[in-house]
């Protein structure tokens, strides 16, 4: 008899808690109606984890997200926890997991739904059937590299230092999960961008992703773009873009304005994936919503459980193979926004205001009606 997969659940801080109780609500559906099911363990990490052990993840929560065949994370942080040494804070123990796990990839999808097409700041026409995947290198670049620091200067004033560093092994292991992702999308089409013109790193960047596109992906479209060139795309004219690939810093920027294009961070998942283990073929990875742990709404009921979820879909379309339940979940988020209901994140005019509960409940009576 073929084991259950290991799930590891890490609410966190703020509303990650709220938020993660929906998807173990969904989870246990799925077990029930799709014979989906995992073996669960739930831990700690953030600032629940300094409170309890006095740092934001210890090694054997580390030890159990290796051992996991995914993570699922809520958010982390909170004002009482900002005065901490910055070894300490509930952030750095999302960042040691990233590390320790080598999630090299991050997927940030940026989707607008037909319901929530007027939530964005931009006319409808620009944004409406928006479906934009953007890949993000998350462990190299400006982030990680050396040196940096401030530094005291002899005349006494203060010198603030960062590298950008990219090596080739870098480059190549992210191109290669934006090609195979774009060869599995409707476009199949790639924008690799970066600052070629102005950084020796950049030159690097466009360099190896051309090698890779043309020694192994010559069926996916490539173009490059300037990074500044494409966050003024972005919010000129999205339907350009299909999959985006690009270095840490730009990730980082140029993901958050996609977001915005969609109306809401509340509404967006992501997933962070490592390499593929040579013997099953699946990758290390951590799923979670994009937006915080937003303290000032923790505890009230009025958080969004829909990141949370659609980072549940991810984790089943590309942890586990399982596309057809993975939409499942996108389609009853979908019906369920088109019905009218909203929290208050996305409350526009005309709507039902529901609390968190009340929105998970109606996305499970909504995956009842499409599975009968």
């Amino acid at each position: 008899m073929q084991k259950n997969k290991k799930l590891l659940l890490l609410p966190g801080d703020g509303i990650g808690k709220e938020v993660m109780n929906e998807v173990r609500r969904v989870v246990d559906w799925f077990a029930k109606r799709r014979a989906v099911a995992f073996d669960i363990e739930e831990d700690l990490v953030g600032g629940a984890s300094y409170e309890a052990h006095g740092t934001p993840v210890t090694d054997a929560v580390v030890e159990k997200a290796l051992n996991a065949d995914a993570v699922l994370f809520g958010a982390v942080g909170g004002p009482q926890w900002e005065t901490l040494p910055f070894a300490d804070r509930p952030e750095r123990g999302l960042l040691r997991l990233r590390k320790e796990l080598d999630l090299f990839a991050n997927l940030r999808p940026a989707v607008v739904f037909d319901a929530m097409v007027e939530s964005s700041t931009l006319k409808p026409e620009i944004v409406r059937g928006l479906d934009i995947m953007i890949i993000r290198e998350l462990t190299g670049g400006i982030y990680f590299g050396e040196p940096r620091g401030i530094e005291e200067l002899p005349d006494g004033t203060r010198r603030g230092i960062n590298t950008e560093v990219y090596t080739t092994p870098e480059i190549e292991r992210v191109g290669r999960v934006a090609f195979e992702l774009a060869g599995k999308r409707k476009d199949g089409h790639v924008h690799s961008v970066e600052k070629a013109n102005v950084m020796e790193s950049g030159v690097l960047w466009r360099e190896e992703i051309q090698a890779l596109h043309d020694s192994d992906f010559q069926d996916i479209r490539l173009e490059h773009m300037y990074a500044d060139n494409a966050a003024m795309q972005l919010v000129r004219n999205p339907h350009q873009f299909d999959v985006i690939v690009t270095g840490n810093l730009f990730g980082d920027i140029l993901s958050d304005i996609a977001a915005m294009l969609t109306g809401s961070l509340g509404m967006l998942p992501s997933a962070s994936l490592g390499a593929k283990d040579p013997v099953t073929g699946m990758r290390r990875a951590l799923y979670e919503p994009v937006h915080g742990s937003a303290p000032d709404i923790a505890g009230q009921g009025k958080a969004n459980p829909i990141a949370m979820l659609l980072s549940y879909a991810m984790m089943l379309r590309y942890s586990f193979d399982l596309p057809e339940d993975a939409d499942l979940i996108e389609k009853a988020v979908s019906e369920v926004l088109a019905g009218g209901l909203r929290t208050l994140d996305v409350m526009q005019k005309g709507m039902a205001r529901v609390s968190t509960g009340v929105m998970g409940e109606a996305i499970i009576r909504e995956l009842d009606k499409l599975s009968a």
